[in-house]
């Protein structure tokens, strides 16, 4: 029994010192990876922690996942602990793309490689590369859905909705679906009742549903009780659901009053769900699994001294030199394809569906 106590007091003695001296508190191995994700409020977040958790893990590295619930200070503080604790590379979906600037300096003096991930990290010079989808491409495919679903000549009515400020991928979202939206504007084809366009009028804060809610209630009382709302650019699902349940509300996705063409973007649960129910028209699919599989690839590159798999050198220029990106390419999705895509890949069960 003494030896016992003994030998439990050595260990705790020791791992006190250990803590005392401030050793790195990450296990050797492979490396480290520290992956700094926005919010759990999103299931599209959640899945793209778990996918990158279950890869890098396979991979043969240590992982510290953080989720700072959309606080900068929280992420800024949890992406500092990281630095301090010894990773080797930072993965980092940033909840405000330009207020990392000083820790990223700090990962540097440190030489911690960094991958923005999904959203660019703006006016840094410390982002080695950047992954993510073709984010002007998927406000292509959302405006295209709305086109392609619209019946008659026209014209109809559109009200636009954009995603979070700070979010540097909400505004090639929302000028990739300008590119297909603003010409048939311009010919009358499509009518902007509220007279409300551009990022400064139209975005959404966080991507909050509820905030994006509130909008689509007072476009409705304002600019649409003589007429009807025929089409709604959302840029994600999220919004989606709050603009639905707002439209619901006055009555639309009744007999008499069909509900409008409503996009969306992150093909999330509940979405997949409205859009079988009739409601929301349609999604853009982003695959987490292999955005987490791109990443990995560019970690073990880095790690072993060789050049990342890039496939863009132009486009993210974020204010102080263009990071070199691998783009993935997003699916649009609607009740005629979710099945095959959402459930034939793997994404979903049906019964998560069903």
């Amino acid at each position: 029994m003494n030896i016992t106590k003994r030998a439990l007091m050595t260990v705790a003695v020791a791992a006190l010192a250990v803590g005392t001296l401030g050793a790195p508190s990450f296990a050797a191995g492979k490396g480290t990876v520290g992956i700094a994700m926005p919010t759990k409020s999103s299931a599209r977040w959640i899945s793209d922690g778990d996918s990158m958790v279950k890869q890098f893990t396979d991979a043969g590295y240590d992982v510290d996942l953080q989720y700072a619930e959309d606080d900068i200070p929280n992420q800024l503080a949890q992406i500092e602990n990281m630095i301090t604790k010894g990773a080797d590379v930072l993965v980092i979906a940033a909840i405000d793309g330009t207020t990392l600037s000083n820790a990223l300096e700090n990962a540097a003096a440190a030489d911690i490689k960094v991958i923005a991930y999904d959203r660019l990290i703006r006016d840094s010079g410390n982002v080695d590369y950047y992954a993510t989808f073709d984010n002007f491409q998927v406000g292509v495919l959302q405006a295209t859905s709305l086109i392609d679903k619209l019946q008659g000549d026209g014209p109809f009515n559109i009200e636009l909705f954009g995603g979070s400020p700070d979010d540097n991928n909400a505004f090639f979202f929302y000028n990739g679906a300008m590119s297909v939206l603003q010409p048939l504007i311009d010919s009358g084809k499509l009518v902007v009742k509220s007279g409300q366009m551009g990022m400064d009028k139209v975005g959404t804060l966080r991507w909050d549903g509820a905030v994006a809610q509130a909008r689509m209630d007072n476009l409705l009382s304002a600019y649409y009780t003589d007429g009807r709302v025929d089409a709604v650019l959302s840029p994600y699902d999220g919004l989606s659901i709050g603009i639905i349940s707002s439209l619901k509300g006055v009555g639309y996705g009744s007999a008499d009053q069909p509900m409008p063409i409503v996009s969306g973007q992150d093909a999330e649960i509940q979405s997949i769900k409205s859009i079988l129910a009739g409601e929301q028209s349609s999604t853009v699919f982003k695959d987490t699994r292999e955005l987490a599989r791109v990443t990995v690839g560019m970690v073990d590159a880095l790690l072993s001294g060789s050049e990342p798999e890039i496939n863009d050198t132009s486009t993210y220029d974020n204010g102080v030199k263009v990071i070199p990106s691998y783009l993935l390419k997003p699916v649009s999705v609607d009740i005629s394809n979710w099945e095959e895509i959402v459930i034939g890949s793997g994404y979903y069960t049906m019964d998560q569906i069903k």
